[in-house]
């Protein structure tokens, strides 16, 4: 087969890591029905494309708050100005679109002083930055461990609000196997023991601990493009609010939505979707946000660049 073409065993195996991205290749073979060869050669062919399996903390279940920043910046310094966010642990991606002014930017922060330092000191004294807009994340109906880019395959039911509980405490174990999937979330047992100066034994028992308690979760990052995806956009909606819950789970369940959030802010429902054309983003538009009750307007505003993504750092 050509190096650069995507066939349909290709997309099976990235719907199946998408379900589980440290699933070991000898449930991934009988599952596709190949050999373990096979499904190790197709997965090593990916990488070279650019596949990444990451693991990636789940922010509130570490007592971690998530905002999204909306810069709106002068043209010559947009790109400056994305970079240095970039460069920030505490942001985990970074998009340019509208034309080239517009930034956007997810922030976890776990202090009131953490989040005031960027948003009442740096930013607004950050030459050509004209307005800044955080918002803060008060649900997340989809996407808590995903990119504004993957493209799903299939589409999971509606999770339920996350109970109030307790922040999951870390212990350093934890911090580094965090340290190690957030490089490669398919790295074996005994690498991870090597990192962390444990057993695979004991690397079993943090994972699974960190897994069940809801607080490590892994994502499949591929460009959309190679599938054929070639129009990301950001989707800003304002709901009545009678309606917010209905309306983002019911986006949770669409195929082209790779997140969605209840947000403060004038428009209180984001999202990002993924098509192969701007005709597809109009049928989508007109056949699956149309019909939905309680939508006042909506904003719709393409990605020109991806700046940073997929990238967690515990504070």
């Amino acid at each position: 087969m050509d190096s650069d073409r995507i066939d349909e065993l290709d997309q099976r195996l990235l719907q199946l890591l998408q379900l589980d991205g440290r699933a070991p290749f000898s449930r991934l073979a009988r599952d596709l029905d190949v050999s373990e060869r096979t499904v190790a050669r197709r997965y090593r062919r990916l990488r070279v494309m650019g596949l990444r399996i990451v693991g990636q903390p789940v922010p509130d279940r570490l007592g971690l708050v998530r905002w999204l920043l909306r810069l709106r910046c002068t043209p010559d310094a947009a790109g400056a100005i994305a970079d240095a966010l970039a460069r920030r642990p505490d942001t985990s991606w970074v998009t340019l679109a509208s034309g080239g002014t517009e930034l956007y930017c997810a922030l976890n922060t776990r202090t009131a002083d953490e989040r005031n330092a960027l948003l009442l000191q740096k930013l607004p004294r950050t030459p050509h930055v004209l307005t800044v807009s955080a918002h803060c994340m008060m649900r997340i109906f989809v996407g808590t461990t995903s990119t504004w880019h993957a493209t799903r395959f299939d589409a999971p039911a509606p999770t339920g609000p996350s109970p109030s509980v307790e922040p999951l405490l870390l212990d350093p174990t934890d911090r580094v196997l965090f340290a190690v999937l957030a490089r490669d979330g398919r790295a074996t047992l005994a690498e991870l023991g090597t990192a962390a100066d444990r057993s695979p034994s004991s690397v079993q028992r943090h994972l699974d601990r960190l897994r069940d308690e809801g607080a490590l979760g892994f994502s499949v990052d591929f460009d959309p493009e190679l599938l054929g995806y070639r129009m990301t956009t950001q989707l800003w909606l304002n709901i009545v609010p009678v309606h917010l819950r209905t309306v983002g789970e019911a986006l949770a369940t669409h195929p082209e939505i790779a997140f969605a959030a209840a947000v403060t802010g004038t428009s209180n429902l984001v999202a990002s979707g993924v098509f192969r054309t701007p005709a597809d983003l109009y049928d989508y538009l007109d056949r699956r946000i149309g019909p939905l009750p309680g939508i006042q307007n909506i904003e719709t505003a393409p990605t020109l660049r991806e700046v940073k993504r997929l990238v967690h750092v515990l504070p």
